[in-house]
């Protein structure tokens, strides 16, 4: 990976992880376990289910990057994506996006950060060409 260049097609990197992940559940299962070790706490996972009875099914996943949050709520076999900006702690713009476009978004930057970081760059190249989950 050649660093926050366009040297690879952030929407073929999107299709690809769309397809290697045929159902919503399967998308975000797969976006948390790429991105689970590398994000830490900018990772919050919702899962269905009470306190003492948590099912495996994700609900929703809230990924912060910078200014940017990534938002993803399951709703039957589709995802509501939105993307929020914020400055001085204040959220200033929100983006409702379809699916591709909020993985563009966020691999795009995941993209900048992984210039800075080692791990972040390591979870995209395995996002974006395959590897382990």
């Amino acid at each position: 990976m050649a660093g926050p260049d366009d040297s690879y097609d952030l929407a073929l990197a999107a299709a690809t992880l769309r397809s290697n992940a045929p159902d919503v559940q399967a998308l975000v299962k797969a976006l948390c376990a790429q991105l689970g070790d590398t994000l830490g706490e900018r990772l919050r996972i919702e899962r269905s289910g009470g306190r003492l009875r948590r099912s495996e099914a994700i609900t929703a996943l809230h990924i912060t990057l910078g200014a940017d949050a990534f938002d993803a709520v399951v709703e039957g076999s589709t995802l509501r994506c939105v993307v929020a900006h914020t400055s001085g702690g204040i959220r200033i713009r929100t983006e409702t996006l379809d699916t591709d476009a909020w993985l563009v978004r966020l691999l795009g930057a995941l993209r900048d950060e992984a210039v800075h970081s080692e791990s972040t760059r390591r979870a995209l190249e395995n996002i974006v060409i395959g590897g382990p989950t």
